[in-house]
């Protein structure tokens, strides 16, 4: 059985999703943020010295870090409909889109967000943040012209892992900033996992 280590409003509701769409065994063992600092518990640190989330454990292997989790899992238990097929130009675009959520993608919300939360007025990091943001996203907007999905027209680990992207532009109130970004976000709502996902967010919430 896979056990996943689940911080509330973070990047591991994502893997809640993978595994539904996995249809394997698994647990959630749920932390909580604190509601002042919003930071995570220190019993995450028994699990990872970083005491971070998501983690996963499966046959005596701690795994960190949503790619690699991702990447794991579907090469495991789903290759054949996740990923497109190894060695084509598909599969380089998907690992690239893979990647890109928690590189390209994830830095300029995360600096909006430590921003809105600090509250205080900033010299570089608040513009910064807006033009990188504009930037990044409005590439995403241009590759998604036309598409339901990132890769191959069909849901794959890349899409998964770019839901954690959208779902901060919604918080944020920007996706009617980027049509094509708001149309793959309903893309992405109308996958019964996806749904199941975001009731089990609020269930363990």
């Amino acid at each position: 059985m896979i056990i996943l280590h689940h911080l509330n409003q973070s990047r591991s509701k994502r893997i809640i999703w993978l595994l539904e769409e996995l249809d394997v065994e698994y647990k959630v063992i749920p932390y909580h943020r604190d509601s002042v600092t919003f930071l995570a518990p220190p019993e995450l640190k028994t699990v990872h010295p970083l005491g971070k989330s998501p983690v996963i454990e499966e046959q005596g292997k701690v795994i960190t870090e949503s790619g690699a989790i991702t990447e794991y899992l579907i090469a495991k238990y789903a290759a054949d409909r996740l990923a497109p097929a190894l060695g084509s130009n598909d599969h380089l675009d998907y690992l690239q889109w893979l990647h890109f959520a928690e590189s390209s993608a994830a830095l300029p919300l995360l600096l909006k967000t430590f921003v809105a939360k600090d509250g205080a007025p900033t010299n570089f990091l608040a513009d910064y943040a807006e033009v990188e943001l504009d930037k990044v996203m409005g590439y995403v907007n241009q590759r998604l012209e036309g598409k339901r999905y990132l890769v191959a027209d069909k849901l794959t680990g890349a899409d998964i892992m770019m839901s954690f992207i959208v779902d901060i532009l919604g918080k944020f109130g920007l996706l009617e900033r980027y049509p094509n970004i708001a149309k793959y976000a309903q893309q992405l709502a109308t996958h019964p996992n996806w749904q199941k996902a975001e009731q089990l967010e609020v269930q363990y919430g």
